[in-house]
């Protein structure tokens, strides 16, 4: 397999235009620091189980036209019905011709993706939607007050699915989610690839998604024919999942898109699909009804006031001894917690949501790397952004998620079985 680095791209923000691709690819690329404190040295993981991959080092690229070309080799493998992984401003995706059946097949079995999960098309530019939807002149109206709002960016909508797509895409539906990622990158190599990319997180199946190459790597370097490495995402969750009508919207996956904010922009109300409540059995998106995000560590989230949660923690640690090795991710300021192999914390120059969202899949295997048996993550107030990232911990945490009962009552400690470390 091969690798191609461009460096020293980002996405810009939400609003950004379809028409402004060139603009976007001069914007200089900022990752968030971290404070990392921890008993064990954290080692990123370097190891690729590919003898056969290479590395391609772009030179200097400034305009649009110097990135479509650098991107000319792994769009056209993309054409052709190979299987690559590159960056959005969200995670990395894995992606195949969305009209290739075969080309389609191959991402469900590198990644040991369940066969009615169904996959987001991206697009590069709105010319492209004829071929993707059926029938682009019935678009509701407030789904297009949405797409002038926010594509490019982290919304999907779902639409009537056209008759060329591949049947894996949208496995047993009529329906397809569609999105226009606001990543240079990733705009720039379907435009050069000239069909549109099925692509969920390049990641082997249930576990977190991909924020940064190396993970990619990680997970997938013998099951994939390439990597267009365009350095760390900026968001660090997946896309807002919706479907819209003239009158009313769904959110089917929350996203760092609010419900409040596709509400302003839409001018429609907006409700949580049953699903996000653990109702209903046919995912119309991606993420919604199987396991996601876990690492091997299982996961604990509690939120809350602060003093309360971290009497919960404290109790939930004395009262198992049988855990060894417990890692805690907490905001900055959050109190002591004794019996703690390592502790991670977010900059504590944004809010606590933003980092730890930006921050989060990595983080989630970092209590891997450094072998915790237990992973408590202190998690926020599910509205606003948190509603996004709370929901990615449900996933995570297999449902042990927790508001922490106010001090004067009984800690609400979690029931912990004998091995809690999988295997």
């Amino acid at each position: 397999m091969e690798v191609w680095r461009i460096e020293g791209f980002a996405s810009s923000g939400n609003n950004a235009s379809e028409h402004n691709v060139s603009d976007n690819v001069s914007s200089d690329h900022n990752s968030s620091e971290s404070n990392i404190s921890s008993n064990n040295n954290m080692k990123s993981n370097n190891n690729v189980k590919s003898n056969n991959m290479k590395s391609n080092l772009e030179g200097s690229i400034h305009t649009a036209d110097q990135l479509r070309h650098a991107l000319s080799e792994p769009a056209h493998r993309l054409r052709r019905g190979q299987v690559i992984a590159f960056p959005t401003e969200t995670v990395y995706g894995l992606g195949a011709n969305a009209w290739d059946e075969s080309a389609v097949q191959k991402v469900f079995q590198a990644k040991g993706r369940p066969s009615d999960n169904p996959l987001i098309v991206h697009i590069a530019d709105l010319t492209q939607l004829k071929e993707v939807i059926s029938d682009p002149g019935t678009i509701p109206g407030p789904a297009k007050r949405l797409m002038d709002a926010f594509w490019p960016g982290p919304l999907t909508i779902i639409f009537p699915a056209h008759e060329k797509l591949a049947t894996s895409v949208h496995p047993g539906m009529d329906t397809v989610g569609v999105r226009m990622p606001n990543h240079p990158v990733a705009l720039a190599l379907i435009a050069e690839a000239g069909c549109p990319v099925a692509a969920p997180s390049a990641n082997s199946s249930g576990r977190p998604s991909p924020t940064v190459a190396e993970t990619v790597l990680h997970d997938l370097a013998d099951r994939i024919d390439g990597v267009v490495d365009g350095g760390p995402c900026q968001v660090g969750l997946e896309s807002t999942v919706i479907a819209v009508t003239e009158t009313e919207g769904v959110v089917y996956r929350p996203g760092w898109i609010t419900p409040e904010e596709l509400q302003a922009a839409s001018g429609v109300p907006f409700t949580l699909d049953p699903h996000l409540k653990g109702e209903g059995d046919k995912p119309k998106s991606p993420g919604m009804k199987y396991r996601h995000y876990a690492p091997d560590a299982r996961v604990w989230v509690w939120w809350g006031d602060p003093v309360d949660v971290r009497e919960v923690i404290a109790a939930t640690i004395a009262d198992h001894p049988e855990l060894e090795r417990v890692a805690l991710i907490c905001p900055a300021d959050f109190p002591d917690v004794d019996g703690l192999s390592a502790r991670w914390s977010p900059d504590p120059n944004a809010p606590y949501e933003n980092g730890l969202g930006h921050e989060l899949y990595e983080r989630l295997r970092w209590g891997d790397k450094i072998g915790a048996d237990a992973l408590f993550i202190v998690g926020v107030e599910p509205k606003g952004h948190g509603l996004a990232l709370m929901n990615r911990l449900q996933k995570a945490s297999e449902g042990r998620q927790f508001h922490a009962t106010p001090s004067r009552q009984e800690p609400s400690k979690p029931p912990l079985p004998g091995h809690t470390r999988r295997r």
